[in-house]
C-alpha cells in the first residue's frame, strides 16, 4: 500500500494521499491549496490517478485544495452529507461506504468541532479531522460546533473502534504524526473526564483566538461547487428536456454514481450503472456499440456528468449529454424516480 502523510507548515494540516499500489487509483483526504501541485507530482511519480478527495469539514484555517485538484484530474470531490458547502459532487452519510481501487473507506458522523465534520475508518486507521487530535480535541466555539457533540462523537464513536487503530488527525501543532485509540483513551488530558458536562466545562473555557485566516477560509471553502452556467454549455440539458429525450429507443440512460448513493436516494427508471471511476473502462470496451447512441450521463448534482461528456469525446462519442443539477434537480422538477 502507497500512504503518504504530508504537512503544511502555514497551517499545521497533514494531508493524506493513500493507494493500493503504484499505477492504481488514489484518494486524498484534506488537501491544502497551496500544495496542489505537491500532490500532483506525487501522483505522477507513482503512476497514480487521483479518483477521489475528500474533506472532512469545512476548514476555518485553510483554503482547501478539492477544488483544483477536480479541475485538474477530474476526480470526484466528496465530503459528509451535514456539509453546507455547494455542490459537492458525492456526499456520504453515516456509516455510508466509499469503495476505493483494492480499499474502502467508511464515513463515520463526528460532528462537535463543527456540524458537517466527518472521520472516515481504513482498516487499521481512521482519518479524524479535527474531531481528536493527537492529546487533545477540535475546538467547539465556532462553525455551529457543539461540545456535547464532540463528546458523544469522541466517547460513543471513535473510541470505540479498537484500541490499536491508527489516529491521523487534520492537525497537529506540537511536531506529533500519529497516535492510537488506545493512546488518547489512556493519555488525552481532554479526555480523562467522568462526565459529558466535565467535558463541556472544559471545552467551553479554552478561550481559543480565531483562526488567523478563518473569514477568509471559511467562504471560500463554502462555494468548491461547479458552476451550473459551465453545465449548461457542456451539452447540458434541464430536466424535463432530459426526461423526453431519454424516451428515445437509441437513447442509454448512464447513471454515474456509487451503489451507496443509489441505495439512499433511488434511480431513474431503465438506467445504467456505471460509476465515474469506471466509465473510461467502459466506454473503450463499448465504443463501437455506443456510437449511434445518444448517451444520457447524470450523476447527484451534476459535476460528474459533465466530466463524462468531456470523456466521451475522447472516444468520438459526440451525442453525448449530461442532466443539469443531477439528480437534486431532477427531484426538485417533480419527476420520478
Amino acid at each position: 500500500m502507497i500512504f503518504r502523510q504530508m504537512f503544511d507548515l502555514k497551517s499545521s494540516t497533514y494531508t493524506y494521499l493513500i493507494a493500493s499500489g503504484k499505477g492504481r487509483e488514489a484518494v486524498i483526504i484534506d488537501p491544502v491549496l497551496e500544495n496542489v501541485q505537491q500532490y500532483l507530482s506525487i501522483l505522477t511519480n507513482l503512476d497514480l490517478k487521483l479518483v477521489k478527495v475528500i474533506d472532512t469539514h469545512i476548514h476555518a484555517d485553510h483554503i482547501s485544495g478539492i477544488a483544483e485538484l477536480r479541475d485538474k484530474t477530474n476526480c470526484v470531490t466528496i465530503m459528509g452529507d451535514q456539509t453546507p458547502a455547494d455542490v459537492v459532487a458525492m456526499r456520504v452519510s453515516d456509516e455510508d461506504k466509499i469503495p476505493c481501487d483494492g480499499f474502502d473507506l467508511q464515513a463515520i458522523y463526528t460532528p462537535g468541532h463543527t456540524s458537517e465534520s466527518f472521520s472516515y475508518l481504513m482498516k487499521d486507521r481512521v482519518f479524524t479531522g479535527d474531531t481528536l487530535l493527537i492529546k487533545g480535541t477540535g475546538r467547539t466555539d465556532f462553525q455551529n460546533g457543539n461540545p456535547k457533540d464532540s463528546y458523544n462523537s469522541i466517547f460513543n464513536k471513535l473510541l470505540k473502534l479498537h484500541e490499536n487503530t491508527l489516529v491521523y488527525p487534520a492537525h497537529d501543532y506540537k511536531g506529533e504524526t500519529v497516535t492510537t485509540i488506545g493512546e488518547e483513551k489512556n493519555f488525552n488530558p481532554r479526555l480523562q473526564v467522568k462526565s459529558v458536562d466535565e467535558y463541556v466545562e472544559i471545552m467551553n473555557n479554552l478561550n481559543l483566538p480565531d483562526p488567523q485566516m478563518m473569514d477568509i477560509a471559511v467562504p471560500s471553502n463554502l462555494k468548491l461547487g461547479i458552476d451550473f452556467n459551465k453545465q449548461k454549455v457542456n451539452n447540458g440539458i434541464e430536466p424535463e428536456k432530459f426526461n423526453q429525450i431519454k424516451e428515445n429507443e437509441k437513447s442509454l440512460l448512464i447513471d454515474l454514481r456509487e451503489q451507496c448513493e443509489i441505495d439512499k436516494n433511488g434511480i431513474i427508471k431503465d438506467s445504467k450503472i456505471i460509476p465515474m471511476n469506471k466509465i473510461n473502462e467502459y466506454l473503450e470496451e463499448n465504443k463501437k456499440d455506443l456510437i449511434n447512441k445518444k448517451i444520457l450521463f447524470y450523476c447527484a448534482h451534476g459535476h460528474r456528468s459533465t466530466l463524462a461528456v468531456q470523456i466521451s469525446k475522447s472516444y468520438n462519442l459526440s451525442n453525448c449529454y449530461h442532466l443539469i443539477g443531477g439528480l437534486k434537480n431532477w427531484k426538485d422538477k417533480g419527476l420520478g424516480l
